[in-house]
């Protein structure tokens, strides 16, 4: 009878989800080293530091965004420079140079090579096996300019995966846009958590593996998805991950 108990507890103990995965807040220790915040930094300007969203390092001293937060130009006349923002707490952050080294236009996604020593990297998830209703997180700067850098964690569930674009209701509301991306259309995750300004650029992520799913991208997919109904806040979108591995693999860099 005192073996049949054991084997029992000892059973319940290996089944147990505390356990097993490491779970959420595990993973989050694990994912917060790696994000910074992307933006221009300018000695002379009186916001010396213009932030314009999320990245994470994914190899080496690169990270991956979304390529609308990255201005194409620089005043360089003013000493504006392209920089990554590393937290350091207190809102305060170390200011690292950057510079773009690969783009991809058509997945509004970005590589960038920043200066000093380099951040502990993110692992990609394979590119296959997303299944709708399976549960994400995400972390990185919503509403950064007012809430500063303090990376902050969101969950969720992956809500549907849908085309990049809605069908129109006429030739009149196509667009450049539009037409670019109904002649090289893609899915996209949709997600049930809300993604703030700031938050573009976020990993998405498995929440036990820290697996990178996919890169958070709503300006980008709004622009032709919900514009036609009113752009509802509580819906947001993603890239998935594949893409992302495309653009490292065109840049040279393995993972």
């Amino acid at each position: 009878m005192h073996a049949s108990r054991l084997l029992s507890v000892c059973l319940c103990l290996a089944l147990s989800p505390e356990t097993g995965a490491a779970g959420l807040p595990d993973t989050v220790a694990r994912i917060k080293p790696a994000i910074v915040a992307v933006g221009t930094y300018m000695p002379l300007r009186q916001q010396q530091q213009l932030l314009t969203g999320t990245g994470f390092a994914v190899a080496g001293n690169l990270v991956a965004t979304n390529s609308h937060t990255v201005p194409e130009k620089v005043d360089a006349d003013r000493r504006e420079t392209l920089a990554v923002f590393v937290p350091l707490g207190a809102d305060r952050a170390e200011v690292r140079p950057a510079r773009v080294l690969a783009r991809d236009q058509a997945h509004d996604l970005c590589l960038l090579r920043f200066e000093g020593a380099p951040l502990p990297r993110l692992r990609l998830a394979p590119d296959e096996g997303v299944r709708e209703g399976q549960a994400i997180a995400f972390t990185g700067f919503p509403i950064l300019q007012a809430l500063g850098l303090h990376p902050a964690t969101h969950m969720g569930l992956i809500a549907a995966i849908t085309p990049v674009v809605i069908p129109v209701g006429s030739g009149r509301e196509l667009d450049r846009t539009l037409v670019t991306r109904l002649e090289r259309p893609f899915d996209v995750y949709q997600l049930d958590a809300v993604a703030y300004p700031g938050n573009s650029g976020s990993p998405v992520y498995d929440p036990d593996s820290g697996r990178v799913l996919a890169v958070v991208n709503s300006t980008f997919v709004k622009e032709t998805k919900e514009t036609a109904i009113s752009a509802p806040s509580g819906i947001s979108y993603a890239i998935p991950v594949r893409h992302l591995r495309a653009l490292l693999a065109g840049a040279g860099v393995k993972e």
